[in-house]
């Protein structure tokens, strides 16, 4: 009994530091943010005066929160899938293939994502330029000028431009974990299959994705949760813009909070963005 006793003690000495830490820095913030959003508060430190339901009144008729929600759901929709795609299938031809330089590659598609998003929005407005931009210069040199544009100043397409760097940077962690996974299929299962004729779309589809439903489980929430709280790379490539076409709910709740002074505002849209989360 005096044994168990002492484990518990050590337990609860190894915890308390975490814990006393998560309720101060993250509880109590919590429950700050949660009576806020019912005040109208243009700061940290003025005074607060009560609203009850004002500002979640307010939300639901703000058209740049209805624009915030809707970039935020495209980011989440397309960067999951997109990047989920790529990184199977760049995994799968880097573990199954045998092809000169294989390993050359392993290293080139993982670099993106060892770089800063300062480095990632630095590469990308080379390419993005509109002069003399990689991209538009390689539609010109094809004969496809009509497809040169402004895409980072254009509304209808500056979106895209985002997720195709954000993929861009993001598939060689997720092909890296996909990879892993793959070492682990027993290769029996696949010498079974060619002795039954089976094809390479046949050997992904019956056998490797069904093995891979774990680890795509892992993926598919990272890759939400990731895209939810999308805000470093809105806020250093375009910072909302042009005109609010790029913000999302995270910028959207900084913008309101730390921009406008508006504090109540902005607990009310972080909650409703928690109650989204959820």
């Amino acid at each position: 009994m005096n044994k168990k006793k002492a484990q518990n003690r050590f337990v609860f000495a190894c915890l308390a530091p975490a814990v006393i830490l998560v309720f101060i820095f993250m509880v109590i913030p919590t429950i700050d943010v949660f009576k806020t959003a019912f005040f109208k508060k243009s700061n940290f430190v003025s005074d607060a005066t009560f609203a009850g339901f004002f500002n979640f009144k307010v939300l639901f008729n703000d058209m740049r929160f209805i624009e915030a929600m809707q970039n935020t759901i495209l980011y989440v929709v397309l960067i999951t899938i997109i990047t989920l795609v790529l990184a199977v299938l760049f995994a799968t031809l880097l573990t199954r293939e045998e092809f000169v330089g294989k390993n050359f590659f392993r290293v080139i598609f993982y670099i993106p994502n060892i770089l800063s998003i300062v480095v990632i929005a630095g590469i990308f407005s080379a390419i993005y330029q509109p002069t003399n931009g990689i991209l538009n210069t390689f539609f010109g040199m094809i004969g496809l000028s009509s497809l040169q544009q402004q895409w980072m100043g254009n509304p209808a397409v500056i979106n895209y431009s985002i997720i195709g760097a954000l993929v861009w940077q993001a598939i060689g962690y997720y092909m890296v974990m996909y990879m892993s996974s793959m070492s682990s299929i027993p290769e029996n299962l696949y010498e079974a299959a060619n002795m039954d004729g089976a094809t390479p779309w046949q050997k992904l589809t019956k056998i490797t994705l069904p093995m891979l439903a774990n680890t795509t489980f892992i993926v598919v929430i990272m890759l939400v949760i990731e895209a939810f709280n999308m805000f470093e790379s809105i806020f250093i490539m375009t910072q909302g813009g042009p005109v609010g076409s790029t913000s999302t709910i995270m910028y959207y709740i900084y913008e309101q909070g730390f921009m406008n002074y508006n504090m109540g505002y902005a607990s009310a849209l972080a909650w409703i963005f928690f109650a989204l989360i959820m």
